[in-house]
This record gives C-alpha cells, structure tokens and sequence, in this order.
C-alpha cells in the first residue's frame, strides 16, 4: 500500500522534530554550566570523557606487567583503621564483601592489646575478599598511613571505622578517581577560611540552593571516605617529622596533612596545570554513620569541644612547617545523576 507523498513526509517531520528537541535541551544543559574555577582551564566534561594516561601521572610505580598493571587500575584496596568498635568493625566487613573490583581490605588494628576477630571472621568463611589485619603498637591517628606491603593496588580506598558507603557510591567514586588519580577522590568536602591577619581558620563544606545562595567552594577532601593513590602513603611517610609529630601531638589533623602533600606534589609533578586542588568531591547518594551503633559507646574525636580549634590550628601549624598555603579552592562537584556539575551555583552574568 503506498502512501501519499504528502504523509511520507509528514511521518519524517514527526521524526525530525524530536532530535532537534533533544539536542537542543543537551546544549542548553551544557551552557548552564558555569566556567570552571582552578582547574587550570580544562573543560569538565573532557576531563571526565578522557583515558586516563598514565604518561600524565609520574611516579606510579609500575612494574612492567601489562597483566598486573591491568589488574592494579581494574582493582582496589580498602583500607580502615579501627579502634574499640569491633561490632561496627564485622558489619561493614560483611557489607564490603559486595563490592566490585575490590581485592582485599586492610584493617588496621588500634585496639592494642586486644585480639582482633580474625579467627571468628575466618570460621564464617568462605568470603570472597580477604581481610588482612595489622596489628599496632600505639593507637596514633597516622598509623592508616603506614605504605603496608599488601597494598598492591594503585587505588586506595580509605575509610572510617564507623562510616558505611553504599556499594553503587563506591563503584562510581572508583570510577571518578580512575580520571583523577594523582588527586584525592571523596565524599567528604572541606575548605580553610584566611582572615585578613593571615590567620586561617577550618571551615566546613555546605551545598546550598542555588535559588537562595551563591554555593560554596572546598580545599580539602578528608581520606575518612576517599580513594587516592598507594604513593601517597609512602608521600606521607616522606613528609618532614614536624609534620608527623604534629598529628601526634593533636591525635588530629592526619586527613589535612595528607591534602598538604597531595597539593604539594601536585604543584611540583603537574605539567601544564597551576594550582591543582588537592580532591575532587563525588556527591554520595548513601552515605551513614554507624557510630550510635557501636555497643562500646565509643564516639569519634570530632565530638572534642576542642576539635575544630585543634584542626584550625594544624591548617596554621602546616603553613608554617612548609612556608606555603598549598591549598586551592574547588568548585567540582561529580553526581551519579544528571551532567557533572559545580558546588558554586552562581550564574554566567
């Protein structure tokens, strides 16, 4: 049956129509977007679409091996420092298990003395992700920054012991920091606030609505939820002893100083790029805290009235030790849903 010409061509106009429609709104999606801020002028949505190459991240510490170099980039580990929460400790073992494209989990033992659950945890096997357990001499805060030999994976994954990621949250941050990963990729965004006195002060992190408020920027990304790359441990190790007494001292501040050698590194290793932000903030879609669940009772060193003072002094403290402010403010913000976007809502005008 043959058709008029007349319809033939209105059937083709009804198909037209919705592809102009659609990649008009994908521009005009686009074009809100507002211009990139200290990413040295590279667009976003390149970055993320780019291979990641290794050529652009010095001192990886390959092998050789395509085989193993494959399976370092396809593969992480976890790592979580632990001290009096045994009971949280088996929940997120438990949860962990289900994760992909992780090869094992590091715990590292701060309860001193005290026997770690390996031989309950090994009675309820099988398991599919082995747990490895280092036991410590000292409960110091730095101690989840030791480069341990079983690190074998270029991806880090490191965590609190009483904070639970969801399984498609850590998939797509492991995603995300395989595009940015000589920096520290993680939920949980912080910034230093300068006074006019030169004095800095540690301030936090809040999405506003961009209907009412301008947004906000950070300079920090804390390691209590946030991959980055093995080399950073040994970066850390390599810091000057001022550094690391420091974080004893305060029993804090081990997350701040570790963005200080990230940014560091970065100024000195990046080609082509000016002050690079230390992290890049992956927006969470599940993120708790178990904290209340612990039988123990045990709260966090963030309940201090004395924290915040404590982490406003390190941000001076480490200028100080280094000479230099190395941290640079973000405005990148990375979402499972919808385009990559910016934490600063403010307008092109």
């Amino acid at each position: 049956m043959r058709f008029p010409r007349c319809l033939v061509g209105l059937r083709r106009a009804y198909l037209v129509w919705p592809i102009l429609l659609l990649l008009l709104v994908g521009a005009a999606l686009t074009a809100l977007l507002p211009p990139a801020e200290d990413h040295g002028g590279i667009d976003v949505l390149g970055v993320l679409r780019r291979a990641t190459s290794r050529k652009e991240s010095p001192a990886q510490g390959r092998h050789g091996d395509p085989a193993e170099e494959e399976q370092e980039e396809e593969r992480f580990t976890i790592v979580i420092q632990t001290y009096n929460r045994t009971d949280i400790l088996l929940k997120l073992l438990n949860h962990y298990q289900a994760v992909p494209h992780l090869q094992q989990i590091v715990i590292v033992w701060n309860n001193i003395g005290k026997q770690t659950p390996l031989k309950l945890w090994t009675s309820l096997q099988p398991h599919p992700v082995p747990v490895v357990f280092k036991e410590q001499t000292s409960n110091q805060m730095r101690n989840r920054l030791q480069a341990f030999p079983e690190i074998d994976t270029d991806a880090v994954l490191m965590l609190d012991d009483d904070t639970l990621v969801s399984v498609p949250d850590i998939s797509f941050a492991f995603s995300v920091w395989k595009q940015f990963s000589d920096q520290i990729v993680g939920f949980v965004p912080r910034k230093h606030v300068s006074t006019p006195g030169g004095v800095y002060s540690y301030g936090s992190f809040e999405l506003q609505d961009p209907e009412t408020a301008g947004g906000d920027k950070y300079s920090m990304v804390l390691i209590g939820a946030a991959f980055f790359h093995r080399r950073y441990l040994q970066v850390f190790q390599d810091q000057p002893p001022s550094v690391h007494a420091l974080v004893d001292e305060t029993q804090n501040c081990d997350d701040i100083a570790v963005n200080f050698a990230v940014a560091l590194y970065l100024r000195e290793h990046s080609i082509g790029t000016i002050n690079k932000p230390s992290g890049v903030f992956v927006k969470p879609v599940d993120l708790r805290n178990l904290e209340k669940d612990a039988s123990s009772g045990y709260q966090g060193m963030w309940h201090r009235p004395e924290h915040l003072l404590q982490r406003s002094y390190c941000l001076n403290r480490l200028t100080q030790i280094y000479g230099i402010m190395p941290l640079c403010f973000s405005n990148l913000m990375v979402s499972q849903f919808g385009f990559p976007s910016y934490a600063n809502h403010k307008s092109r005008a």
